[in-house]
């Protein structure tokens, strides 16, 4: 393998009925490979795909709340959400406040952080209680 010009090479390639590929564009010179176009892109997707597959996805259950939500309530969603850090995925709990029930801001953030205390042993708060519109969201990680 040596340095050709681009016309050698594109002629090379063509004597081989294969196809020129650049490689590596950024190089000085470009590296440029004769090979099958067809099977290079081939390998790519399959690569990827593979790769594609090693990544973890992320998953994210919501509990949703009422700001006046009872401790029957309370502790049923609370096992749900001890279950889906278990299983490793985020949460999303939120305090989602109707019509007027927007002056129980002060009882929706601290039913969401005691959530957060009694999640304590399972996942870490991500993000702290925070109003946005009629919803009071926060995030909860599980831990590894």
């Amino acid at each position: 393998m040596g340095v050709y010009s681009t016309r050698d090479a594109i002629k090379m390639a063509d004597d081989q009925g294969l196809d020129l590929v650049e490689i590596s564009p950024n190089a000085a010179p470009p590296v440029c490979k004769i090979m099958d176009y067809k099977k290079f892109l081939y390998e790519q997707k399959k690569r990827d795909k593979a790769l594609k597959s090693k990544a973890t996805k992320v998953v994210v259950k919501e509990i949703r709340f009422g700001p006046n939500t009872d401790d029957h309530d309370y502790e049923f969603k609370k096992k749900h959400a001890e279950k889906f850090l278990k299983e490793g995925a985020k949460l999303k709990a939120f305090v989602f406040f109707k019509g007027r029930s927007i002056i129980f801001k002060e009882q929706g953030h601290i039913l969401l952080l005691r959530l957060a205390q009694d999640l304590e042993e399972f996942g870490k708060v991500e993000q702290m209680p925070r109003l946005e519109g009629k919803r009071m969201t926060m995030f909860i990680a599980p831990k590894k």
